[in-house]
């Protein structure tokens, strides 16, 4: 029999956390303030500082982090100024904007779906790109439109094929899921048949692609990902209230009032802009998108991976990792998906233990 009181047991998910409730007078706002998940928020934006400082102040000519710091704000002698501000941080700011894209769209994936494994690089969005930009390297159509545009393009088509492929008068989280997983194995499919068809120079030009990379990075490919997250960082942050009631679903979330299919199309169109954008100025850097939802979820002790903190948690994932894949091997820069991969795969084993033993995991 239903009760109006829910079970101390079982909180619901959209008061999950230590939420307090606040109510604004002079404007009609109210929600939910949580105190542990600003804190959080508050030290992973400390701890991003300061890996991107360290990022900067690591190679073969190394600069103390004071002096960073201080050519960060625009003062020190010309030499730190060049190498700091002309040479190293643009490929930090593309690591630092790249794993805020991931970490986000891996959130708003996981929370729609409802499922912990659901990431771009599960559902074919960075296997999409990356048969896009495998193809116009070694086929030669690029249409002029280069590395970043075709990835960019790639990612929302394999984004179309899911959706389409999913609808079914509507959509549902599970067949999402199902069906970007097939789609995901036929484009590794053809990336690797366009690889072997290519020459050996191809192929080198379009694995460093495909394994996430920041070398040679600079403000050509931070610009537009900074400018692209300026509009879908507000716009996640705005479907990441609405979605919650998902987490309840679908009959629940329609009984509440909420257009469930088109939340649903808003989120997807918003994480595969992210990913989408992401993958194209730093290719598709794997793991990050699945792990950083998951880590920032147990530092805020919420029932769904909180957006920012799970964007914060990808920068730093993704800053700290390019850095090891500079330092690991002296004289050699590995691609920063190398790191993120070996780092990630324990990760992914321990999210598939974890949902087998919850009797979720099929």
């Amino acid at each position: 029999m239903p009760t109006d009181n829910p079970s101390p047991a079982a909180p619901s998910p959209l008061r999950s956390g230590g939420a307090r409730p606040f109510r604004l007078t002079l404007v009609p706002v109210s929600g939910f303030l949580r105190p542990r998940q600003l804190t959080v928020c508050a030290l992973l934006l400390v701890a991003v500082f300061v890996a991107l400082c360290w990022h900067v102040s690591v190679g073969e000519y190394g600069i103390p982090l004071t002096d960073v710091a201080r050519a960060l704000m625009g003062s020190g002698d010309p030499g730190t100024l060049l190498v700091v501000q002309e040479l190293r941080l643009p490929r930090a700011v593309v690591g630092l904007l790249a794993g805020i894209a991931f970490g986000m769209s891996g959130a708003l994936f996981q929370t729609m779906t409802r499922n912990p494994l659901a990431s771009p690089d599960m559902i074919g969005l960075t296997q999409g790109a990356g048969t896009a930009v495998v193809g116009g390297i070694v086929l030669g159509w690029d249409f002029g439109l280069g590395t970043q545009a075709l990835g960019l393009l790639g990612a929302f088509a394999g984004a179309l094929v899911v959706y389409g492929l999913a609808w079914r008068r509507g959509t549902t989280g599970y067949r999402i899921i199902l069906v970007g997983i097939g789609v995901s194995w036929m484009c590794l499919s053809a990336t690797d048949f366009l690889l072997a068809r290519g020459g050996r120079f191809q192929a080198q030009a379009a694995l460093g692609w495909l394994t996430g990379n920041l070398n040679g990075r600079d403000w050509e490919q931070a610009g537009p990902l900074a400018a692209a997250l300026a509009v879908l960082v507000p716009a996640t942050l705005l479907v990441g209230r609405l979605m919650r009631t998902l987490l309840l679903g679908d009959d629940v979330a329609q009984g509440l009032g909420t257009r469930v299919q088109a939340v649903r199309m808003a989120v997807l169109v918003t994480g595969v802009g992210l990913v989408a954008f992401a993958t194209a100025a730093a290719g598709p850097v794997a793991f990050v998108a699945l792990a950083a939802p998951q880590i920032a979820q147990r530092l805020c002790r919420t029932a769904w991976p909180p957006p920012l903190a799970a964007g914060l948690t990808g920068a730093l994932v993704v800053l700290a990792s390019d850095v090891i894949a500079r330092e690991l091997i002296p004289g050699t820069e590995l691609p920063v998906g190398i790191v993120t991969g070996v780092l990630g795969a324990p990760v992914l084993l321990w999210l598939l233990i974890r949902v087998n033993r919850a009797g979720s995991g099929g």
